[in-house]
């Protein structure tokens, strides 16, 4: 999938901006504050109906404005033009339009327009608790499977219901609290059993990522550290209402409901030694790099298109060359078209050629874009 043309209305720094790309590496640059990352930003709120900074919808309106609009049109794998539109009101929500009609929810935009972010927080998925790897886990997987965004969605309600029943201390074992647990295991076994077939799927894909990047011959793997690693959800379903009865009274106690997919973790190593707790530095930011990538070629299996690639300000902290087996990466034939934001342009003219097909250099100015993709003279 590339990206046809982006009109950015009302957002953060872009009062009215409009842009085009090439179908290959595109290289935002500009001073901080320009509004480089909004653009990634504007891209990420019409695939996905969100923003992947952390802040509410309200805040991402520019100062002053009623409204924001993104129009996006892309060219899909199946050679077709495809137009989305998003808008936000506050205090009426959002709504996404697909070629002029208006989806029944927000989310059934998910999946639609596959896309992959790599950002600075993101070293938080190496780094922090199991809440980020499950975030992580879990907007791949709703990206690969409408099924899984449902069952998501349907989880996190019923565990909101059961988790308020038993902070009121209303949890005898009725009718009410039957029904909850029986919708729990309902969604939560179909969870599960998607999860533990990802991670046999994804390891391949890992290791991929590693090879494109010429990494050492360090091993990359992934572990499901779960209820159940089964991918038969009546056997999981049959593990988790156990489970469920077994922690009745401790759930009781504390208020909380204390098993189900809401308490996996992800385990990342890297031969035999645990990342987030002996990796250095390099070797967190490479696996990092190496779990998007591999999200990529995961989605792109899955849907069978070829997802748009977003990196903001992954490459100020890399060495030249790093940096450059990563440019090569992106301007090969690995990858399909990408968004890479960066405070300079200079530092990569030596290791991409920008002339509008392959690569693009794009400068932005506060309030404005303005394309510098038709010859690499842009880039000192």
């Amino acid at each position: 999938m590339q990206i046809r043309s982006l009109h950015i209305q009302g957002l953060r720094a872009h009062v009215d901006s409009h842009l085009a790309f090439s179908p290959g590496v595109n290289l935002i640059h500009g001073p901080n504050g320009a509004g480089k990352t909004n653009i990634l930003e504007a891209v990420h709120y019409a695939c996905l109906g969100k923003s992947f900074l952390a802040s509410s919808d309200r805040y991402a309106l520019t100062r002053g404005a009623d409204r924001m609009q993104i129009d996006m049109e892309v060219d899909t794998e199946r050679r077709s033009t495809e137009k989305v539109r998003l808008i936000y009101v506050p205090g009426e929500g959002k709504r996404v339009f697909v070629n002029g009609a208006l989806l029944d929810r927000l989310v059934d935009v998910v999946g639609r327009f596959p896309v992959v972010v790599l950002a600075p927080s993101d070293h938080r998925l190496t780094e922090d608790g199991p809440d980020e790897r499950r975030r992580f886990l879990d907007a791949m997987l709703c990206q690969a499977s409408p099924a899984y965004l449902n069952a998501l969605i349907a989880y996190r309600r019923v565990l909101k219901q059961r988790n308020e029943l038993l902070s009121r201390r209303q949890h005898m074992r009725g009718e009410m609290m039957a029904s909850y647990d029986d919708a729990l295991v309902q969604h939560g076994s179909r969870l599960i059993a998607r999860r533990a077939r990802f991670v046999r799927e994804f390891g391949e894909h890992l290791e991929r990522a590693y090879q494109l990047m010429a990494e050492s011959s360090e091993e990359p793997s992934i572990e499901y550290r779960g209820l159940s690693h089964l991918e038969d959800e009546p056997a999981v379903a049959n593990v988790y209402r156990e489970r469920l009865v077994a922690r009745f009274d401790d759930a009781c106690a504390r208020g909380v409901t204390l098993t189900g997919p809401h308490r996996d973790d992800l385990i990342f190593r890297l031969d035999d030694m645990l990342v987030r707790r002996y990796a250095s530095q390099g070797q967190h930011r490479t696996f990092v790099m190496g779990l998007k990538l591999a999200q990529y070629f995961y989605l792109e299996e899955r849907l069978g298109e070829r997802p748009l690639l977003l990196l903001d300000d992954v490459f100020d902290t890399l060495d030249p060359d790093r940096m450059a087996t990563i440019a090569r990466l992106l301007s090969g034939d690995a990858v399909g078209q990408s968004l890479v934001t960066s405070a300079r342009a200079d530092v990569f003219s030596e290791v991409l050629q920008f002339d509008g097909t392959r690569a693009a250099a794009l400068a932005v100015k506060r309030y404005s874009s303005t394309e510098s993709a038709e010859t690499d003279e842009t880039v000192p």
